[in-house]
């Protein structure tokens, strides 16, 4: 596909997930009529009179802003965690000093978009902020992904968008990335250099190693009885997919031809433009709907392993702990989470999306920045062949029956990075 034409009404983007707007006077009171948080940034609010403020930044010992004023409100630039001190004076006298302190403080943690990748890889953070700081945490998501986390986490309160309070909390931060934030407001670092998820890490200043969350199945029973694999075919721009004419057949015929039930989990039977739109492969068991995401992880819970792309179940199969067999070319691997079994041809085009100088445009579903419009198009997918992908899976133990090594033990022991 080379024209660009209506998204078709079956393919709708996701919707946009936000929050009630920040209130207007910061949530604590000091004295001398003074009020501070830290919700979107270091906030200050002063009544009429003769002020000087300073905001510090406490771990690097650095002076962020210093200045007289009359009143009225201050607000830092940068949204992400400092840990700050506020610091005023009325004429000469400090009235007020206070150094960032969220232990036993309400904190709220936003995870906006309500897509099944962002909230899977950004989510363990906010779990790590909690435990650092010894904080009660809100956590604000999309309603439909509660379920996966709200069992695993009840000392975290999950709620969805809407029903948040904001005036409540002490300090708000926003898990995401923006591709336009050359002044570093609402990220320490280029996400694109160092992974979406992790990116999310730097910003609420804990260890950005990447960690699995913890998901709890009501439901925990096998599906089926044979050995199975899951695969998931569909995506939500077109560079994402795997785009080999012959590529998802091939691969399906050839996992059950070693013995394999193929089930595909995907969301969304077709998805695409008006026109040719992806289809699930032939040759695989169709258990595609608008279903629960708790019955996809019980689905991935017991798969050999798990076929897909640079998207949310993929996501999903790793928070399962199964091995990922992950096709993608527009992503550089250090874009998404470690794992062995990452499928990319470097022959080709690749990459685009982990490059500064081009800006991703969700909105664009034939989204190729370098290539579009010519017969280069989606080539870093078209040019990863079923050959390539097909000598990846059988380098995971215990394909197809294969004995695993003497000391290993089931099919996805130690499999997975992170």
């Amino acid at each position: 596909m080379t024209a660009k034409t209506r998204v078709a009404p079956a393919s709708p983007s996701p919707p946009a997930h936000v929050l009630p707007p920040t209130p207007a006077m910061p949530t604590h009171a000091g004295p001398r009529g003074i009020w501070f948080d830290f919700n979107e940034g270091c906030r200050v609010q002063l009544p009429p009179g003769e002020w000087r403020v300073r905001f510090s930044d406490l771990d690097t010992d650095n002076v962020l802003f210093d200045a007289k004023l009359a009143g009225g409100a201050v607000r830092s630039p940068r949204i992400y965690y400092l840990r700050y001190r506020i610091e005023v004076w009325r004429g000469d006298e400090l009235v007020f000093s206070h150094d960032y302190s969220a232990k036993g403080r309400d904190v709220l943690m936003h995870i906006g978009g309500g897509v099944l990748g962002d909230t899977i890889g950004w989510f363990p953070y906010a779990v790590k902020f909690m435990d650092k700081h010894g904080c009660r945490v809100t956590c604000a998501m999309a309603q439909a992904l509660i379920p996966l986390f709200k069992d695993a986490y009840p000392q975290i309160a999950f709620v969805a968008h809407e029903a948040v309070r904001r005036e409540d909390y002490y300090a708000t931060y926003h898990l995401g990335v923006a591709f336009t934030d050359d002044e570093r407001r609402v990220l320490p670092c280029d996400f694109r250099l160092v992974g979406a998820h992790r990116a999310v890490g730097y910003a609420l200043g804990v260890d950005p190693a990447e960690t699995r969350p913890a998901i709890a199945l009501a439901d925990e029973g096998r599906p089926i009885g044979e050995p199975y694999v899951c695969i998931a075919v569909q995506s939500t721009l077109q560079c994402k997919y795997w785009n080999h004419p012959d590529g998802w057949r091939e691969v399906v015929a050839d996992l059950k031809a070693s013995g394999y039930r193929v089930i595909c989990i995907d969301q969304k039977r077709q998805y695409g433009l008006a026109g040719p739109l992806n289809t699930i492969p032939e040759g695989a068991e169709d258990e595609t709907g608008d279903r629960p995401l708790t019955e996809r992880a019980r689905w991935l819970k017991h798969a050999d392993f798990f076929v897909g792309l640079a998207s949310g179940l993929s996501w999903l199969a790793w928070a399962m702990e199964k091995p990922v067999v992950m096709i993608s070319g527009f992503s550089h691997p250090i874009t998404e989470f470690a794992t062995p079994y990452r499928v990319i041809n470097y022959n080709t085009c690749n990459s685009c999306w982990n490059d500064p100088r081009l800006t991703f445009d969700r909105n664009d579903f034939l989204w190729c920045p370098r290539q579009g419009g010519t017969p280069r198009q989606f080539e870093c997918s078209r040019h990863i062949t079923p050959a390539q992908v097909k000598a990846m899976l059988r380098t995971i133990p215990g394909y197809g029956g294969t004995p695993l090594p003497e000391g290993e033990g089931g099919a996805h022991g130690g499999a997975m990075g992170g």
